[in-house]
């Protein structure tokens, strides 16, 4: 599969446009998964509900599953969080895989940046940023910069490096 980053700081237009990128590419025909990195504790169940309760048990896995859709919950109970490669061996194979954070994974990226954050670029520093998506200009940034809301530039961008054009 295809692997393609955006990463940024808080506040950049990261989920943004992760969401639009998705519709874009998702509309051209081609298959997309996410993956989305978290930096703090998350639930995707509810307290009181059966999976919940299955997991607060002991539970290492539950899985929910209906007509609709399915998901399976993996506890690490004191392990190691896994790393993008293998989360990425979890997924069923797609045309491309967005990559929401995992900035220090090894992988090409994208940097999504807005003037209020007041942050130095990630893509002065390396990383493997390729090219960012900013609401200004950067003269000391010598990658490809593009206007954060120009989705279908971006994607067009993002489908040319990992070669799906």
């Amino acid at each position: 599969m295809k692997v393609f980053g955006i990463v940024g700081w808080k506040n950049s237009g990261k989920t943004g446009l992760m969401e639009r990128l998705v519709r874009e590419i998702s509309s051209r025909g081609f298959s997309v998964s996410t993956i989305k990195h978290a930096h703090h504790t998350f639930d995707i169940d509810q307290e009181g509900k059966d999976s919940f309760r299955h997991r607060m048990a002991g539970a290492q896995e539950v899985l929910l599953s209906s007509q609709n859709k399915w998901a399976l919950i993996h506890e690490l109970r004191n392990k190691c969080e896994p790393d993008l490669k293998s989360l990425l061996q979890k997924l069923s194979l797609v045309d491309l895989v967005l990559v929401e954070g995992y900035k220090y994974e090894s992988y090409p990226k994208l940097e999504a940046y807005r003037t209020e954050n007041k942050r130095v670029p990630f893509a002065l520093t390396g990383n493997e940023i390729i090219a960012m998506a900013s609401d200004t200009t950067h003269p000391d940034v010598n990658l490809p910069i593009f206007d954060l809301n120009k989705t279908s530039e971006i994607a067009t961008f993002i489908l040319a490096k990992v070669e799906l054009l």
